[in-house]
């Protein structure tokens, strides 16, 4: 799928090495996990399928919108982007702490 990213350090935070946006280097690194994972799947069924990501579609008004966890205390927010039938793209919105 191809990736669109909401800010300039959503996309930094997966290219640069040295940039953490304020974020622990594990946490850095299970984002850059779940990028990757969306980066090789074909469309968001690969999402459900693999328990661990924990892809829920979200309610109220983030209905438009699905989490993908990244560990016990924060999301990563996504909305699926339509852009032809067969070109799907995902839309990385914010990491947030739900808790």
């Amino acid at each position: 799928m191809e990736v669109i990213f909401a800010t300039e350090d959503l996309d930094r935070l997966e290219v640069d090495g040295s940039f953490t946006a304020g974020f622990n280097q594990t946490l850095v690194k299970a984002y850059r996990n779940k990028i990757n994972i969306i980066r090789q799947a074909v469309d968001e069924r690969l999402f459900y399928a693999i328990k661990s990501l924990h892809f829920e579609k979200l309610e109220g008004k983030r209905k438009h919108q699905h989490s993908i966890r990244l560990n016990n205390k924060y999301s990563l927010i996504v909305e699926l982007v339509e852009r032809k039938p067969e070109n799907k793209a995902v839309r990385i919105v914010e990491i947030t702490d739900y808790h």
